[in-house]
């Protein structure tokens, strides 16, 4: 079997051997260089014929984000992971060198932990994203992502009259460009409140939102437990926290947990998708895009009993399509849509008074 070929960019040695043992630890990876900067990846590129770098920030030289753009211009379709610290100027540089073509990141684990703790939140977060992104897929993903986009029809007769009252988001690999892309195209009076799950943490959950905000007509916050939600207005759970809906009579607001990780994430999909179910059942649209793993998919069957609406990226058009795909293989999908016409089926849906299911 070919081994998937990694070149690591960064100019700490120390990191350097880190990645290099975490990935050469997995049978189906090679490193098959390392570069301490930009300049001399480039260099390397077309010798050692990489399928996936993973490239640090900050470097001297020649940087990450310049570097970033020298690949993409020559290489378009080699995958990227930026490998960046959980600081506020690493969080904006992190989703500017998203917006500039690089495929995921992976944060650098903080200063206090011990090696072996280190390697291993590495290691865990890093190895599946490298297989995803070089579509090195076992045989039960294979047969998911197999499955045509289709429309799946419900399998129960349930009408209502009450108009749809709310979008809940799920989102993970690929998620920032796709976010800002579906934003750039929904209208400033949207007539739901929308809440988010990004799979991201601390800090860069706030530069998301910021950004979001900057580049869509759709006023977008990180969740504050306490918040009132209203219609046109977003907000994306906070990196770190579970983000939960609960009411107050006529009023429903934001709540933060940490409770143990979901799917091996926190924020979970699935923990959102629950309580907005909870709360608005039939009057609830979700929408699951791209991402690995299968986090959303509980919620949305919890969504789907309660005769709640589901929309899913396609296969096409998404990054990673572990996420939509679960969903779509349960059988749960309404409609399974491209990334540029999830915008205009949202609208529609939320603009008619009346909606049955056949």
């Amino acid at each position: 079997m070919q081994k998937i070929r990694v070149l690591i960019v960064d100019d700490a040695v120390v990191i350097r051997k880190l990645l290099t043992n975490i990935l050469s630890s997995d049978s189906e990876i090679e490193v098959v260089a390392t570069a301490a900067n930009g300049l001399i990846a480039l260099a390397k590129i077309p010798q050692v014929k990489p399928d996936l770098i993973i490239l640090d920030i900050e470097m001297p030289e020649m940087n990450g984000i310049e570097t970033l753009l020298a690949i993409k211009k020559t290489y378009m379709h080699l995958p990227v992971i930026i490998f960046s610290t959980v600081t506020k100027r690493g969080a904006a540089k992190t989703l500017e060198a998203l917006s500039y073509g690089a495929n995921d990141y992976v944060t650098k684990p903080a200063t206090a932990c011990s090696p072996e703790a280190a390697m291993q939140q590495v290691k865990e977060e890093l190895i599946p994203k490298v297989k995803a992104l070089c579509k090195f897929i076992s045989n039960n993903q294979k047969a998911l992502t197999s499955i045509p986009a289709r429309t799946v029809s419900k399998n129960n007769n349930l009408t209502s009259n009450k108009p749809l009252s709310i979008l809940a988001i799920g989102v993970s690999t690929g998620g920032p460009n796709a976010l800002i892309e579906l934003f750039s195209l929904l209208p400033k009076d949207i007539p739901v409140p929308i809440v988010i799950v990004q799979h991201m943490p601390p800090i860069f959950t706030k530069y998301l939102a910021e950004s979001l905000s900057c580049k869509s007509k759709v006023q977008v916050n990180e969740g504050v437990a306490g918040e009132i939600i209203k219609p046109g207005q977003c907000w994306i759970a906070p990196g770190g926290y579970h983000m939960t809906l609960e009411r107050n009579g006529s009023q429903v607001y934001i709540k933060t947990n940490q409770n143990p990780p979901e799917n091996s994430c926190r924020p979970a999909v699935d923990v959102l998708f629950r309580s907005v179910a909870h709360i608005y059942r039939e009057q609830t649209l979700a929408l699951v895009m791209t991402g690995m793993g299968q986090d959303g998919l509980n919620g949305c069957m919890c969504i789907h009993e309660v005769g709640g609406q589901i929309l899913v990226q396609d296969e096409a058009s998404s990054t990673v399509w572990g996420m939509p795909g679960s969903v779509v293989k349960a059988g749960l999908a309404d409609k399974i849509l491209p990334l540029s016409h999830l915008a205009s089926e949202i609208m529609s849906r939320l603009n008619e008074n009346r909606y049955a299911y056949k």
